[in-house]
C-alpha cells in the first residue's frame, strides 16, 4: 500500500512547518511519498527514513485546464492513499481522475484566512483518528565533524538575515547594531544566514562590525545550512526557513515578525516571537508592513537576556 503526501506550498517555511503531521502519518502508513513545490525541501530531509522520496513538481499544479496532466502524474505514482494538505478543487478531482482510493483533503471551500497550523493538526488528528497531534517534531541530520564551525569559548548565532521579501527583514543597520552590543557581553560567534541575493547585505554587516567573529552563509548550500545549525547555541531573525530549521532541531529561535501571520511562529516550544510594541499578533499579516525600527535592539536583548 503506497501512501503520498502532496504539499501545495513553494516556501520553504511553509513545507517545513509541515513536518510533524508528515511524521504521524508515516507512523501509521509507513515510510511515503512527498509531492512538494519547493526545490530545496529535498535537501533538508534527505536523511529522514519517513520518506521514502521526495518530488519537487513544477508544472501541471496552477492552472484548471492541467487537471488531466497532474491526474497522469498521480497515476503512474500508483497511491492507494493520498493526503492534500491544501484545500483545491483541482487537486482533488486530479486525484480522483488518477484513480486514488483513499483521498484525503482540506475542506474545498475554506481557504480564507486558513491557519496552517491548526488546519493541519486538526486534519491530521481527523484522518488518523488520533487525539491532540503534535504540531513540531525533529528534523534528521547526523552530521560529520566540522571543527571549523566551532570556535572556542565562543557561543555561536545564528542571524537570520535574509527572508523572503523586503517587508519581513529588520535591515543591515538593526543586525549591525546587535552584533555590537552583544559583542560587548560576552564572546559569540556570529553566521549570517542568507541566500546570494542577499550578499551584499552580509557584506554591509560585516563591514560594520569586522570579520574576527562574523562570517556570511551566502554561499553554504541548504545542506551544508543544516550543520552550522546544528553547532549553534541559538538563531536571531527574520521570519525565514532558518528558523523552521533551527526550532526543529531543538534551538531557541528568535523571530522578529513585521508581515508574517502567527501561524509561522505557532508551533514549536523552541519558538519565541519578538514583535512591535502595543502590536496584536493576531492582527500581523503578509500585508502590514510594519517598520522594521519598531522593533529595537534593546527589544531583542531583553527577550535574550536568559539565553546569553
Amino acid at each position: 500500500m503506497k501512501t503520498g503526501i502532496f504539499l501545495s506550498y513553494s516556501g520553504l517555511g511553509a513545507n517545513l512547518l509541515h513536518l510533524s503531521y508528515c511524521h504521524q502519518i508515516a507512523k501509521k502508513y509507513g515510510p511515503l511519498t512527498l509531492i512538494t513545490l519547493n526545490s530545496k525541501l529535498k535537501d533538508i530531509l534527505q536523511q529522514d527514513p519517513n520518506f521514502n522520496e521526495i518530488i519537487y513538481l513544477d508544472k501541471f499544479h496552477k492552472r484548471l485546464k492541467d487537471i488531466f496532466k497532474l491526474s497522469k502524474f498521480l497515476k503512474d505514482l500508483k497511491f492507494n492513499n493520498l493526503f492534500i494538505f491544501y484545500p483545491s478543487l483541482r487537486y482533488f478531482l486530479s486525484s480522483k481522475l488518477a484513480g486514488i482510493k483513499n483521498v484525503y483533503q482540506y475542506p474545498i471551500f475554506k481557504k480564507k484566512k486558513l491557519h496552517l497550523v491548526q488546519a493541519a493538526k486538526l486534519f491530521t488528528e481527523r484522518n488518523l483518528n488520533i487525539l491532540d497531534c503534535p504540531t513540531e517534531t525533529k528534523i534528521f541530520f547526523k552530521d560529520k565533524e566540522n571543527d571549523n564551525i566551532i570556535k572556542k569559548d565562543q557561543k555561536i548565532i545564528i542571524l537570520g538575515i535574509g527572508s523572503s521579501g523586503q517587508t519581513t527583514k529588520w535591515g543591515v543597520d538593526n543586525f549591525s547594531l546587535l552584533i555590537s552590543r552583544l559583542s560587548q557581553i560576552k564572546k559569540f560567534y556570529f553566521y549570517l544566514l542568507c541566500g546570494p541575493q542577499e550578499k551584499n547585505d552580509a557584506k554591509k554587516i560585516i563591514e560594520k562590525v569586522g570579520k574576527n567573529n562574523c562570517e556570511s552563509l551566502d554561499d553554504k548550500s541548504i545542506f551544508e545550512v543544516l550543520s552550522y545549525i546544528s553547532k549553534s547555541d541559538f538563531y536571531i531573525g527574520n521570519d525565514s526557513f532558518g528558523h523552521h530549521i533551527s526550532c526543529q532541531m531543538g534551538k531557541p529561535s528568535f523571530i522578529i515578525l513585521l508581515d508574517t501571520p502567527r501561524a509561522y511562529s505557532d508551533y514549536s516550544i523552541n519558538q519565541y516571537r519578538i514583535l512591535p510594541e502595543n502590536v496584536n499578533i493576531d492582527e500581523i499579516s503578509h500585508n502590514s508592513n510594519l517598520s522594521p525600527n519598531s522593533i529595537s535592539v534593546d527589544m531583542i536583548l531583553n527577550k535574550i537576556e536568559k539565553f546569553i
